[in-house]
């Protein structure tokens, strides 16, 4: 499972026009790939990762800021483009196999008491951000 996490002072989704999720102040954004040996447990410890790094103002995490998140899916995140112009999406998970496990990252993220919100599994969505910093990390489990 490989994240990429973003600082924001705003960030949302929306599919087909209608905001699915939004961050109601600041926090972070977080963009969520699968790969095939993911498992539930690969993202409760993620989720703790992402719920812990100190990248916020005065060096606080989510956990120390009460700061809320906004989990996306995004299989583009395992591209392969060692190879011509066509990236590969073959280390991305299936659907069906990632759906669930970007389900699980959002709720370990839960039962830690976060505020989460997410976008639309599947949907052509737009993510609008405003980076706070800039301040971006990739996180890996």
């Amino acid at each position: 499972m490989r994240v990429v996490v973003q600082r924001a002072s705003e960030a949302s989704v929306t599919v087909d026009g209608e905001v699915v999720g939004r961050l109601p102040r600041p926090g972070l954004l977080v963009l969520v790939g699968v790969t095939h040996t993911d498992s539930v447990a690969t993202a409760a410890q993620l989720a703790g990762k992402v719920w812990n790094v100190r990248i916020l103002d005065g060096e606080t995490s989510c956990a120390d800021a009460d700061a809320p998140l906004l989990v996306v899916s995004q299989f583009t995140l395992y591209a392969d483009t060692r190879k011509g112009r066509r990236p590969s999406w073959s280390d991305a998970a299936p659907g069906p196999v990632a759906e669930p496990l970007v389900t699980a990252f959002a709720d370990a993220l839960r039962e830690r008491g976060a505020h989460v919100e997410t976008g639309r599994f599947g949907a052509h969505m737009q993510v609008a951000l405003v980076n706070d910093g800039p301040v971006t990390l990739v996180l890996e489990a």
